[in-house]
């Protein structure tokens, strides 16, 4: 692909769109030269040439994050690429979802999905003051420490009926089991196959 490219019509340059992997929704567009091509095709990371830098920066080398490449698509004239990632939270450097001040567009993906995309990430490339990160460099003993402590809390926010303190505690509950399961090489994809098959058994008599 990267010979096909032309480079000439901005100076060595060609602008690359980056569009969501799961709906579709453009989230930025940058400047790529020939090595941001290459080391993005190589490590499945966006990375961009920054003119304003003038040097190669892979999207989230400080914040985390990071594009996960899941294809790379040249257009007709060979002169602009159509990049199709997976966000690890917030493109634009505003806190905005994209670069174009827009939300996340609903599309295939549940929140529990996007959740453990960022916590992948955050395992694979750790940002300095990432509560996510240093929690997996803890290790399997605190992480499970800190699920059962969520579970605890979850319980007494049950039986106190607290509705808030209880939807706020389960979603402690949800993020910490994930990031276990993470620490185990585990996924949702893991857990959800073991509900599938129990709710394949037939109902007991």
């Amino acid at each position: 692909m990267i010979d096909e490219l032309d480079f000439e019509k901005l100076n060595g340059l060609i602008p690359a769109v980056i569009q969501d992997e799961s709906t579709g929704q453009v989230l930025m567009v940058g400047f790529m030269n020939r090595e941001a091509v290459a080391r993005t095709l190589a490590d499945r990371q966006v990375t961009f040439w920054s003119r304003t830098r003038n040097r190669l920066w892979r999207k989230g080398e400080t914040s985390g994050n990071t594009l996960e490449v899941c294809s790379v698509r040249m257009d007709c004239d060979c002169d602009a690429l159509l990049v199709r990632a997976r966000p690890a939270g917030p493109v634009c450097h505003t806190g905005s979802y994209t670069c174009f001040g827009e939300g996340r567009a609903e599309g295939r993906e549940s929140t529990l999905a996007t959740l453990e995309a960022i916590i992948r990430q955050r395992a694979q490339n750790p940002p300095p003051g990432s509560y996510t990160a240093k929690l997996l460099q803890q290790g399997t003993a605190r992480i499970a420490q800190k699920v059962g402590e969520e579970a605890v809390e979850t319980v007494v926010a049950a039986l106190q009926q607290d509705a808030t303190a209880l939807k706020e505690e389960a979603a402690d509950l949800l993020y910490h089991l994930m990031v276990l399961l993470k620490d185990r090489d585990l996924d949702l994809s893991d857990v959800t196959a073991v509900l599938e098959k129990r709710m394949a058994k037939p109902p007991s008599p």
